[in-house]
């Protein structure tokens, strides 16, 4: 089935949207953006070269020169796309504790949102696309066909979160946080993120609490059909 052009799809941390994006551009053929790579990619590279997260001048210049591309998947290890910076694969390293820690404090300055706005525009007037984050219908793409607002509850979303760094990491391996933990640190990202987490006006809001990813999708899918 052939979706809209373009579908926003904006929800919190662990509502699923990445998951769910993958998905519904695989399944048709679509070019798949998950902004909050881009964003975790500035805040490796923050942390890398060690400046100030708190230095929104230094990051808006860093993120200008840092040269982030997010391409297609060539190694099958699981990643949902190849994230590079200056031609280094850091595609697992934006997923560190430490950079989970910095990336809403690095996102939330203007001088970095503004200039990852603007290349993610670019990047969805390519061709169609799927972009998922935390305000894509209501800032990046406010003309976007289709626009998804994803939600579920913090204990749900902690839940899977932590099922997925399990999954990843190991039962036994001692990086592993707690559920608790993950708990305060998605409340602690909710509260950060709170001023950049716009849902559009005319975004559909899609309950996940109770349904699988394959749910979720076949709702979406139907919502696009319906629309057509």
């Amino acid at each position: 089935m052939q979706g809209p052009h373009c579908i926003a799809i904006d929800g919190p941390a662990g509502s699923g949207k990445s998951t769910v994006g993958e998905r519904l551009a695989q399944l048709w053929g679509y070019l798949y953006v998950d902004t909050g790579a881009m964003y975790r990619a500035v805040a490796w590279l923050a942390l890398h070269e060690d400046i100030d997260i708190s230095d929104g001048r230094a990051l808006g210049e860093l993120a200008q020169r840092a040269n982030v591309k997010i391409s297609k998947p060539e190694i099958a290890d699981g990643r949902q796309y190849t994230v590079t910076v200056h031609g280094r694969d850091i595609t697992w390293e934006i997923r560190s504790p430490a950079v989970t820690q910095a990336v809403s404090p690095v996102s939330s300055h203007p001088e970095v949102r503004s200039l990852l706005i603007a290349q993610q525009r670019k990047m969805a007037e390519q061709g169609s696309v799927v972009m998922v984050g935390r305000d894509i219908g209501a800032v990046v793409l406010p003309d976007a066909e289709m626009k998804i607002y994803l939600t579920a509850s913090l204990e749900e979303r902690a839940r899977r979160r932590h099922a997925e760094l399990l999954e990843r990491l190991g039962e036994h391996n001692p990086a592993l946080p707690t559920l608790e933990a993950v708990i305060k640190d998605i409340q602690r990202r909710d509260d950060i993120d709170r001023d950049n987490m716009l849902m559009a006006k005319d975004a559909i809001v899609v309950e996940t609490d109770h349904r699988s990813i394959s749910q979720v999708v076949e709702v979406i899918t139907h919502l696009v059909e319906n629309r057509r």
